[in-house]
């Protein structure tokens, strides 16, 4: 029988960002740097928005964040340009170590951003936002600055599906169809996670400096999987932060990401290794009958970042 989620362990590390006032967390900060990091691929209508309210808020005024970093994952829609008017340091993913290779993808992007951000703290958050505020940052900082048992933190929230009938959780489709029966079945001691898949999270810069990165979007539940391993349950810790909204992916779509998330799991259990793509097949309907379609997705992963040999800096790549 697959053991049972330890619910008063996730009921003690699931905190709410009231908990904490922004100047506790000033005073708590000290001299850790911060690295606000938010992958980016075609999102010029929203990405200057994250970037300006979180600059103008949190690095000009309460000066929490040190930095604000766009990784642009070669957009073709003006992303680069929206966020460097905004304010933020911007380098295209592909460009940055151009001598490890580039591969498209969220996590990709977020691996990279190793090598051009200074912060002891990484918050990732997503460039779509289109309804949510700026507490998502100190809300996810707080159990990392207050607490050293704590090396990863993930945020929470309302997260509805604009759709007729659709509820206010029912945005995260892959969350509940594909993570939470994974989690139930593979890794149960991650059972409590609201939203093991959010995509506003925060780590030490050395524990994620350690992991494995898939350069897709199975990044967020591999983060979890492989520090419960090292580390423990107690070294994550989930923040409520309320209310967010975002642009929704195409169904098809959602499938490439269900594969990367299963790909990823298989690794960590010992059913796949070695596979760098896989030909997921799909079906369009979209002019009657059902044609078939192949799409290969990529489930290759990045090594730990601490693992690389030390090479001219030269090759880092600058920003744009």
């Amino acid at each position: 029988m697959i053991p049972a989620p330890d619910d008063d362990g996730w009921a003690r590390r699931t905190h709410h960002w009231r908990d904490r006032s922004l100047d506790d967390l000033l005073t708590a900060k000290g001299p850790t740097t911060v690295s606000l990091v938010v992958p980016a691929r075609n999102e010029a209508a929203t990405v200057g928005d994250v970037v300006t309210r979180v600059r103008e808020r949190l690095v000009e005024t309460a000066a929490l964040v040190d930095e604000v970093v766009v990784i642009d994952s070669d957009s073709t829609d003006g992303t680069a340009e929206a966020a460097t008017r905004a304010g933020a340091v911007v380098h295209r993913a592909s460009e940055i170590r151009p001598d490890l290779g580039w591969a498209p993808g969220k996590g990709e992007a977020m691996w990279k951003s190793l090598f051009v951000t200074r912060g002891d703290l990484l918050v990732f958050m997503d460039a779509d936002l289109r309804e949510w505020d700026t507490h998502f940052v100190p809300g996810l900082l707080g159990p990392l600055l207050t607490d050293p048992r704590v090396a990863l933190v993930k945020g929470f929230y309302e997260r509805p599906l604009d759709v007729e009938g659709g509820g206010p959780y029912d945005g995260g489709r892959v969350t509940e169809l594909v993570a939470r029966p994974l989690i139930a079945l593979a890794f149960p001691e991650l059972a409590g996670l609201v939203q093991p898949l959010a995509g506003e999270w925060a780590v030490r810069r050395e524990l994620f400096a350690s992991l494995s990165v898939p350069t897709g979007y199975a990044v967020e539940l591999t983060a979890l999987v492989d520090t419960l391993r090292a580390r423990g349950a107690d070294a994550i810790a989930q923040v409520d932060l309320g209310r967010r909204s975002h642009r929704h992916q195409a169904l098809a779509d959602l499938g490439a990401m269900a594969t990367q998330i299963l790909a990823a799991a298989a690794r960590r259990t010992g059913q796949v290794a070695g596979v760098d793509t896989v030909a997921l097949q799909q079906f369009d309907q979209s002019g009657g009958g059902a044609s078939p379609r192949v799409r290969g997705v990529a489930v290759d992963e990045r090594p730990p970042h601490g693992s690389l040999e030390t090479t001219d800096p030269r090759a880092t790549g600058g920003p744009r």
